[in-house]
């Protein structure tokens, strides 16, 4: 008992106990909060799906296979929104129309820009595609300026001069027909943004370019087939002579006589799908079509698995143009994205396309070299083995 009396007089004891007891009410008080809210932040108001590996997730499976398998495969088995994990971040992945919808237009404002950090890093914190509020609209409108539809009307001959540069460097040679389809689209965004008078300026922006493009990736153009050359040519000829008897180049209204062009290459968006899917973080916890969705966590709307459903597309392996002559179901189709960050320059990668495909077709033949021609790699976007090696020939006679 004299022990005990000791031990228990002794300041050591005191500074325990008091340590103790902050514990056991700290706890306490966590346990209340944490209970507060456990009726809305219960598992199981969170989507269905894996989290993977610890750290890794599932960014190796998502990045070393074809998306569409792997997205495929999780909706099949946990439905159109399920969550998972990768490059670092906890995510809701939604391949339903109606909730991508939600997430980038109607309650856009509970859903940031937000890619993972990696990716920020590289971006840059002070790029307009992380802005939000008034300051976003301002600098989006700035970079738009330079993308307004009445400013691409008149970049036509812009457009069609870099091109016509372009085309003697790839005849009779076998190019990379990805590297070559990215330094097309470069320069005619760079000088629709600065002008000819910054040639120089330029060509120094595009080597950063490419030096940042190696580390960030992206997906190649892919040129159509001969499915639909024929009718591509009715099109495409009747053009050529008029411009010809008029000795002129393409001009606006030219480029809007080439409906079945266009629905080429809309078909081509649709089914390569450049943009697999974008990144927004949720702002605060948020309930998303009876689904919870904590704050931080990123949510990806997966505009290839809604583009590759064939509850919107029938058949939607199968490359075909034609289904565009009726317009898709709202919010089913989204290329460029949607909403307030949607890509500013769609209007001019579409001119861009028209462009090209009418120089190709009337002037030009071209094979693809090698065993290569289905050949696809991910890096971690899907890209064309070896850049896609075609060889382009001029034509002796158009059509023929």
């Amino acid at each position: 008992m004299q022990l005990i009396s000791c031990f228990i007089t002794h300041p050591a004891y005191y500074y325990v106990s008091l340590f103790s007891m902050i514990i056991i009410i700290g706890g306490l008080f966590l346990q209340i909060q944490w209970r507060k809210r456990f009726k809305y932040n219960k598992e199981w108001y969170l989507p269905s799906g894996s989290m993977g590996w610890p750290f890794l997730g599932e960014t190796l499976k998502l990045y070393t296979q074809n998306p569409n398998s792997f997205f495929s495969k999780r909706q099949k088995k946990y439905g159109q929104i399920f969550k998972t994990h990768i490059l670092g971040c906890p995510c809701v992945m939604i391949s339903n129309p109606d909730a991508a919808r939600a997430v980038l237009v109607s309650h856009a404002h509970l859903f940031k820009a937000g890619h993972p950090p990696s990716k920020e890093k590289l971006i840059g914190p002070q790029a307009v595609f992380f802005q939000q509020g008034t300051y976003h609209s301002m600098l989006k409108k700035l970079i738009q300026n330079s993308f307004l539809l009445s400013k691409i009307k008149n970049s036509v001959s812009e457009v069609e001069h870099i091109l016509l540069d372009l085309l003697p460097t790839w005849t009779n040679k076998t190019i990379n027909t990805l590297q070559e389809m990215k330094k097309y689209a470069f320069q005619v965004a760079a000088i629709s943004a600065f002008g000819r008078t910054m040639e120089v300026e330029i060509e120094e922006i595009c080597k950063l370019y490419r030096c940042f493009e190696k580390g960030y990736n992206s997906y190649p153009l892919h040129i159509p087939g001969t499915s639909y050359w024929k009718a591509i040519k009715k099109e495409h000829e009747g053009i050529k002579i008029k411009t010809a008897q008029q000795n002129r180049g393409l001009s606006w209204d030219d480029t809007r006589q080439m409906p079945l062009t266009t629905r080429v290459i809309q078909e081509t968006l649709r089914s390569a799908s450049i943009l697999s899917f974008t990144f927004r973080e949720a702002v605060e916890d948020v309930v998303l079509q009876g689904y919870y969705i904590p704050k931080g966590w990123k949510v990806l709307p997966l505009f290839r698995s809604i583009h590759h459903s064939a509850d919107f597309f029938p058949q939607p392996h199968k490359f075909d143009p034609s289904r565009f002559e009726v317009p898709p179901r709202p919010n089913t189709y989204m290329p460029f994205g949607n909403g307030i960050h949607s890509c500013p320059g769609n209007e001019l990668a579409k001119l861009e396309l028209l462009v090209l495909l009418h120089h190709l077709t009337i002037s030009y033949r071209w094979q693809v070299v090698g065993n290569n021609g289905d050949g696809i790699q991910y890096g971690p976007f899907p890209v064309p083995k070896h850049g896609l090696p075609v060889k382009i020939t001029r034509r002796n006679n158009i059509f023929t």
